[in-house]
Parts: structure tokens; C-alpha cells; sequence
């Protein structure tokens, strides 16, 4: 048995296809595995920071600062008056003619738009 196994494997497209089929399934698991746990790292690192920027004066009061919100691109449709992150299912349902890109969710808002409701991540 053990001589009939090290012959299959010692033919060279048998050896291939196992190895391209082990690699393949490894590659999956590993990419499946990091989709689900990323996005929730992430989010939850991003809302519990806080920078302190300076030493306080007074021992009893202290500084603490909001770190500036990074620059977010949000997509707006020129007959539309809601704005939607990139990644959001409204932002696919614009077409591509009638979209207006904004640098950040203030410009956005500024421009007259309101957050999305079926957009994750907007409020």
C-alpha cells in the first residue's frame, strides 16, 4: 500500500493537482477568515481613539482632542438629495452620469445632502 500511494505521488500531474488543490483550499479559508474579522477591527478601532495632544497646566483639567476624521469620499446623484459612502448599495443604484463626488461627508452636507439611511457607517 505504501509503495502504490509513493508511486502516485511520485507522478508529477497527480503531485501538481494535489498541491494546486491544497493551496487553493488554504488560500480560501485564510481569505474567509480575514473578510469576516477585518471590517469589525477596523470600526471598532477607529471610534475608540482618542489622541491627547498636550500636557494640561493644571494637574486637575486635562486636554484631550478628537483625532481630525479622515477624509471620506461620498457620492451624491445630481436629482438626489442623499449622499451615500462608495461601498453602499444606493451608490450602485446611481448612474454613473448623474454622480457627484464629495471629499468628505461636510462638504456633503454642505452642498444641502443628508446621510443615506440604508447606509451603514453614515448617521
Amino acid at each position: 500500500m505504501y509503495e502504490k500511494f509513493k508511486s502516485l505521488l511520485s507522478e508529477d500531474a497527480f503531485f501538481y493537482s494535489i498541491l494546486i488543490l491544497l493551496v487553493g483550499i488554504v488560500s480560501f479559508g485564510l481569505g474567509r477568515r480575514s473578510w469576516e474579522t477585518g471590517g469589525r477591527e477596523i470600526e471598532s478601532h477607529s471610534l475608540a481613539s482618542v489622541i491627547i495632544t498636550e500636557a494640561p497646566a493644571d494637574p486637575s483639567t486635562s486636554v484631550v482632542k478628537e483625532p481630525a476624521q479622515p477624509s471620506i469620499t461620498v457620492v451624491a446623484s445630481r436629482s438626489g438629495t442623499k449622499y451615500h459612502l462608495l461601498d453602499c448599495p444606493g451608490a450602485n443604484q446611481i448612474k454613473d452620469d448623474n454622480k457627484i463626488f464629495f471629499d468628505s461627508v461636510e462638504l456633503a452636507k454642505a452642498a444641502g445632502f443628508q446621510p443615506a439611511a440604508n447606509c451603514p457607517g453614515l448617521k
